[in-house]
């Protein structure tokens, strides 16, 4: 069972826990087991959130938690192993924790061998989701270190996290990408101007992955980034993946390149999906162990339905069946019922739901022929989009009020305002879905539109046919910034760029359930 602390006990239950905490017999840093990449926190609700860290050495993760900074009043929480099953890495649920309160948290490890020595501390800090209808903020974007730009320190490094840092955010919204393990980062690149971008290399990164400590190490080089890592330790991430974690456009029926030795699609998913799990602080399905999908409420505002696009899809074929079935899955049919389920259940004033891949720009898989995304081009539905149109059907028959759309994936920044007098499937309510990234990639698009479900393009930043794969340091980097409004629940979504520029804004109005 589990006790819901006050902030007074809370802060009374933990004085003489701190005293187990020893501290480290040894004075030379190398000495002792280190936080190698930073610390971060996840998946936080009202009274819980998870803590991630990751050490050099077979370890135990020590943490304490506070509600003040100055750690006065911390309680320890029971130590956990980092293992090199998983490469030293290690995750706490923190339950019990007050509501809309700031979290201080304080991560050391200490010695498997030699218990007696322990690390220097490494601080975070979160937020709880609110119990009452105060303000909520947060970010979202995604691709990371894609097309080979990589950390560029003459750069200013991934400059876009300090950019989303300065915002505050209650939590960040990775979109998926969060890495690209099947482009190699090398140690320089010839711009179009004659000019060089010098990446930071390490040896794993000059290969596409295909061995799980590949894919971790292009996990850990993203966390060596200075912007990254300060980022983490002060926002949470709500993260959920998309196709580079894994390599292009996969899925089952992939053919993978030449450049790949191993040739079992499945298996590199298997082992991308372990490395995924381990290099983020996401709370862990019993029912499903590995599961992405899921629902993570923020106070009476605020519902956030992540969703995975990526395990339960069909193969990327033309995506042009006239009958569901199979061979169109996208979310498949036991994500979809969960998704049902949650929407009507929400009693958020929004629900956000967290699609990695966007409604209707047509995204296409070239090797294959075929389909990448949802859309394949105007018409009626078909191929994925029956999916789609049975998931708005249901909103506007349930009915289920001021749901919007977060994506990412396509490399540039979009609003669409979806209208079903506009649409060639006319069976849903209107609503919006907005598009930001990159965060540190090539910059692309636009994307050709699909009419099926009545788009309207309100705004859009890319920078055109002729013009693709800009660099970061041409500054088409973005992300999308929202806040809801306590008092009157309105929802403003800012589309900006890395240098903070408020490149365009709507305010939505919420109705009421």
């Amino acid at each position: 069972m589990n006790i819901k602390f006050s902030r007074r006990r809370f802060l009374t239950t933990s004085a003489g826990a701190l005293g187990a905490v020893g501290m480290p017999h040894l004075s030379r840093a190398a000495d002792r087991p280190a936080v190698t990449h930073g610390v971060q926190s996840g998946d936080v609700t009202v009274d819980s959130g998870v803590v991630w860290a990751r050490t050099d050495r077979p370890a135990q993760m020590l943490v304490e938690v506070a509600t003040t900074e100055s750690f006065r009043d911390a309680r320890a929480l029971p130590p956990i192993a980092a293992l090199p099953d998983s490469d030293f890495t290690a995750k706490m649920l923190i339950e019990n924790l007050p509501g809309g309160q700031d979290i201080f948290y304080r991560v050391r490890f200490r010695d498997l061998s030699h218990t007696a020595v322990e690390g220097e501390p490494v601080t975070g800090r979160f937020r709880t989701a609110p119990a009452d209808r105060r303000d909520v903020s947060f970010v979202w974007g995604g691709d990371v270190a894609g097309q080979g730009w990589g950390i560029n320190p003459d750069d200013g490094g991934m400059f876009t996290f300090s950019a989303m840092r300065k915002h505050r955010p209650d939590f960040f919204l990775h979109s998926g990408d969060t890495i690209y393990a099947d482009g190699p980062i090398q140690s320089e690149v010839k711009l179009a101007d004659g000019k060089i971008w010098k990446n930071v290399t390490i040896p794993e990164k000059a290969k596409v992955a295909e061995t799980l400590d590949e894919y971790r190490a292009a996990h850990k080089y993203n966390f060596t980034d200075d912007n990254l890592r300060a980022f983490n330790a002060e926002v949470p991430i709500f993260v959920q993946w998309d196709d580079h974690e894994v390599t292009n456009n996969w899925s089952l029926s992939k053919e993978l390149p030449a450049t790949y030795k191993e040739r079992d699609i499945a298996l590199l998913a298997a082992r991308a999906s372990r490395a995924f799990h381990e290099m983020y602080p996401m709370r862990e399905s019993i029912v499903e162990p590995g599961r992405v999908y899921r629902q993570i409420s923020y106070g009476p505002h605020l519902d956030v339905f992540v969703l995975d696009e990526r395990s339960y899809r069909g193969p990327n074929g033309p995506n042009l069946e006239t009958v569901y079935g199979p061979a169109s899955y996208f979310l498949g049919p036991d994500q979809i019922a969960w998704l049902k389920r949650g929407l009507l259940n929400s009693r958020a004033t929004w629900k956000v739901i967290a699609s990695d891949m966007p409604l209707s720009l047509v995204v296409s898989d070239t090797a294959k022929g075929g389909s990448e995304a949802i859309a394949q081009g105007d018409g009626p539905v078909r191929g994925r989009e029956f999916e789609i149109a049975d998931i708005l059907r249901f909103i506007k028959m349930a009915p289920i009020s001021n749901t919007v759309w977060l994506t990412a994936d396509v490399h540039y920044a979009a609003a669409h305002y979806y209208d079903p007098n506009k649409a060639q499937f006319q069976d849903f309510e209107p609503f919006w879905e907005f598009v930001s990234g990159p965060l540190h990639a090539g910059t692309f698009g636009p994307n050709a539109l699909d009419n099926t479900f009545g788009p309207e393009v309100r705004f859009v930043k890319a920078p055109g046919k002729d013009n693709q794969n800009l660099p970061p340091s041409a500054g088409m980097q973005f992300f999308g910034h929202v806040k809801i409004d306590g008092a009157s629940g309105q929802m403003t979504v800012t589309l900006r760029d890395r240098a903070d520029v408020a490149l365009w804004l709507t305010t939505l109005d919420p109705k009421p359930a």
